[in-house]
């Protein structure tokens, strides 16, 4: 994998990362399984601080995108894997949203998690019917212009 930095770009050098590891992801250009080059090789080849590549990794892992196996390495997360921690991140901000809500109106935690459950059965019925749900879109960016530093 090719990755290249721009410090000069504006775009913060952890999200330059993310955004090219996973559109190699998105293109093939690394598979699921595969290992990433170690936090501390694309530190040195950019010449950068290794807590920008932890960061970057981090975040990535957050999202779903890797898998950081203590002591093995990171490794790119199967597609599913990633998708599904998205759509759970996303559903989960939006329930945090609906309590929230729910807390502002005067509902106490038993009558929320009532309405929860109320409203899940409603939508699941006996778990037969399917839940659709909406899925992430990530688009990959290029870093460019003067100040660039690439690794191979």
């Amino acid at each position: 994998m090719h990755l290249r930095v721009s410090f000069s770009s504006g775009v913060p050098i952890y999200v330059q990362l993310m955004e090219q590891i996973k559109h190699a992801v998105e293109t093939g250009a690394v598979r699921a399984g595969e290992q990433l080059p170690t936090i501390r090789k694309v530190a040195e080849d950019l010449a950068m601080n290794p807590n920008t590549v932890a960061r970057a990794y981090r975040e990535l892992e957050r999202e779903g995108a890797i898998e950081v196996r203590h002591g093995l390495g990171a490794f790119v997360a199967d597609v599913e894997t990633g998708a599904k921690t998205t759509v759970i991140a996303e559903a989960a901000e939006s329930l945090r949203r609906a309590i929230a809500t729910g807390a502002i109106l005067g509902l106490s935690e038993p009558e929320l998690r009532r309405v929860f459950e109320k409203e899940l059965s409603r939508v699941t019925g006996d778990g037969s019917q399917a839940v659709s749900g909406a899925g992430g879109n990530r688009a990959g960016t290029k870093a460019g212009g003067s100040g660039e530093r690439s690794s191979d």
